[in-house]
């Protein structure tokens, strides 16, 4: 029986499906996931015991029919253990991460519904099925035999506890590395330390000492990556010292939050997993399902562009060595915590502009209002409303409805501005109830970012980065908003791993925009525009100090494939030396210029969902820029080229190949050559 108390266990009444979360409390998860998966086999039960031949109708359609209790169940919670974290919430993930590995093993390893998978398979020629329906039985089929459909009852079993396990420890890596990453934040005494940040910025470190009762102090966070946005501006060397050192022991003090054993034996396990299924490593098995296809192909890439990204990066620094010795009374070798600050003096040398001095210019709501819904708007028609009656799992947390061109509904967009301690470092999208015509349901999607909240009464200034990461997440959304499918299955950003980043990527070439960065990129306080000079010189940036931020990418993307090309032989006796070796061996060792992710804080592998798969990101860019040369041949801003973008591409969700899509929108494959102008590495 239905327990009617629980609001997770009947489907909300708020538009769009958004979850009640004023009515959900921790206590309702457990007994609604539980429920959730008890229907969810129930209805695998009916689909394997249907007594006549397996048909696309009574298997796959009825597959993709199952599971919505739980869809419905997951996706709020997971966007709550993502976001807003408690340690109530946290104590229940534990708990359930074990049991989800087993609920989607019991689905993805049933043999009797692999058989009847695998009969539609075998059939597929004779069947007269759509584009969508025909693709989906090559999912399902490809996907089960890949998760391990076909193994005997003996591999399935070790399999599952595997999994059972990896999911414990990936949970154990991500708790971790929060209460690390929050026990690491920076405290100073005085505004002296910190000279250099904005009345804003340091009214948001007050309040976040405030919060901790540290009244009168400053407290500095850590974002997820190795560096901080801060160390561009901070005079202090001391006080950029610290922020670096901070962030860089995270998770690896040899204390509770340790993830060094974690993540060993996380290598430890998916390489035996990949073994299992019949795969060299765990990067074989990941990339055999994806656009790459090999980790050779992976490592091709990697290897051709980290020479002549190290090249540059030692140019550069160079020039920042040299303007630390005609500038310094006391000349010191440049660290890495002193990388940003005096690639902002030689970026004002060379260009007269300081990214840091345009925050004015770059206020949140006018990005968002007239910078980000702007170019959306220009380029598809759709139009965004806050719905303050509506409320999301955080009261930081805000809710725009969005409408087509027509009026008619797209979905609801929630956007969670914030850091706290309770919300995990970084950025990100993700769904709060998936788009289906099946199943009849709209989209809601939500970005996080983590954005100091100033003191009151102080305007939210973005630095150019923070600007970039909106409109990067703001693509995702859209992804997710746009795809128009029947089946759940490929419902909006539920494409391959190395596709997923291509269309943020692409919207982040209307941030320079003339016509966007016009109507954004406002001064506070006059409304005076950011000056044409400046916006040509920030145009001349664009490679500078690239080989820095090449180099820093491709680092982490070589030690993510490092860790997951090792074989169930492979003896990991020391976290920091593998890590070495394996920056020594793709040329990428400068300590000067560590990689943008060590593994003790590398949340996308070890506890997200990028194992061996953070190549993603440059492997996308390179459709990216291909793309971006598309849309400056054919007009740019127009709601033609967004509508040939939007119904080819994004539209599209995971329903066909990705590089078919691709091929659709730009008639022909992507080539590289953008890509390599870009950033800066032509021969």
């Amino acid at each position: 029986m239905t327990d009617v108390a629980n609001p997770l266990l009947q489907p909300s009444t708020l538009p769009y499906g958004l979850p009640d979360f004023a009515a959900i409390r921790p206590e309702h998860y457990p007994p609604a996931f539980q429920a959730a998966f008890d229907e969810h086999l129930r209805e695998i039960a009916r689909i394997t015991m249907v007594r006549s031949m397996p048909t696309f109708e009574n298997t796959i359609e009825a597959l993709e029919r199952s599971g919505e209790l739980l869809d419905r169940v997951a996706h709020a919670f997971y966007t709550v253990t993502s976001a807003d974290a408690t340690p109530e919430i946290q104590e229940i993930d534990e708990q359930l991460a074990p049991l989800m590995a087993a609920h989607q093993d019991a689905i993805a390893l049933d043999g009797a519904l692999y058989w009847r998978v695998q009969q539609v398979h075998a059939h597929l020629d004779d069947l007269e099925l759509d584009g969508e329906q025909r693709y989906l039985v090559e999912r399902h089929h490809r996907e089960m035999t890949h998760a391990g459909a076909a193994l005997d009852d003996e591999a399935k079993s070790r399999l599952t506890a595997l999994n059972q396990q990896l999911s414990t420890l990936n949970n154990t890596f991500e708790r971790n590395l929060l209460n690390d990453t929050n026990d690491l934040a920076v405290v100073f005494d005085s505004p002296a330390e910190l000279a250099g940040l904005s009345s804003g910025e340091l009214s948001a470190a007050a309040r976040a000492a405030a919060d901790r009762g540290l009244d009168g102090r400053f407290v500095i966070s850590l974002p997820l990556f190795t560096g901080h946005p801060y160390l561009a501006q901070l005079r202090d060397r001391e006080s950029r010292r610290r922020i670096m050192t901070a962030s860089q022991s995270r998770a690896a003090r040899s204390n509770a939050n340790d993830n060094r054993p974690v993540l060993a034996e996380i290598v430890r396990l998916r390489a035996e997993r990949a073994a299992l299924l019949g795969y060299a490593s765990h990067a074989a098995y990941v990339t055999a399902d994806e656009t790459a296809g090999t980790p050779d192909a992976v490592e091709r890439m990697l290897r051709d562009l980290a020479a002549p990204s190290a090249r540059n990066a030692r140019a550069e620094r160079e020039a920042l060595q040299a303007i630390v010795d005609e500038t310094e009374a006391t000349p010191f070798t440049i660290e890495a915590h002193d990388w940003a600050f005096y690639t902002e003096k030689v970026r004002t040398a060379r260009y007269a502009i300081d990214t840091s001095a345009l925050r004015p210019w770059f206020e949140a709501e006018r990005v968002l209002q007239d910078g980000v819904f702007f170019a959306a708007t220009k380029l598809y028609g759709v139009t965004f409303a806050e719905r303050r009656d509506l409320r999301a799992y955080h009261p930081g947390a805000r809710v725009f409805e969005v409408r087509d061109a027509d009026g008619s509904a797209v979905g609801l967009y929630v956007l969670d501005l914030y850091t706290r301690d309770s919300k995990r470092g970084g950025a990100w999208m993700n769904p709060i109830v998936s788009q289906s015509r099946l199943r009849g349901t709209l989209p809601v999607v939500v970005n996080n970012l983590n954005v100091p909240l100033p003191g009151d009464g102080e305007p939210t200034l973005l630095t150019l980065d923070e600007v970039t990461t909106l409109f990067h997440e703001f693509g995702h959304a859209l992804h997710g908003l746009f795809a128009v499918v029947t089946y759940p299955h490929f419902a909006g950003t539920n494409v391959f791993r190395d596709f997923v980043e291509f269309p943020s990527q692409v919207n982040e070439m209307w941030i320079l925009w003339p016509e966007v960065l016009d109507n954004y990129a406002r001064h506070h306080e006059t409304g005076e525009p950011l000056d044409p000079a400046i916006v040509e010189r920030l145009r001349a940036t664009e490679t500078f100090n690239q080989g820095h931020d090449t180099s820093e990418y491709l680092a982490a993307a070589w030690l993510d494939q490092a860790w997951h090309r090792v074989s169930t032989q492979t003896e990991i006796l020391d976290v920091a030396e593998f890590e070495a070796a394996a920056l020594a061996d793709i040329g990428l060792d400068d300590p000067v210029m560590p990689t943008r992710y060590s593994s003790t804080y590398f949340a996308h592998v070890f506890s997200g969902g990028y194992s061996a798969g953070y190549y993603s990101y440059i492997w996308s860019e390179v459709l990216d820029a291909d793309t971006v040369d598309w849309f400056r041949e054919n007009g740019g801003l127009t709601r033609e080229n967004g509508d040939r973008f939007r119904s080819r591409l994004l539209g599209v969700g995971g329903s066909k190949d990705p590089l078919d899509a691709y091929r659709d929108f730009r008639g022909r494959d992507a080539e590289i050559a953008p890509l390599l102008k870009r950033r800066g590495l032509e021969a």
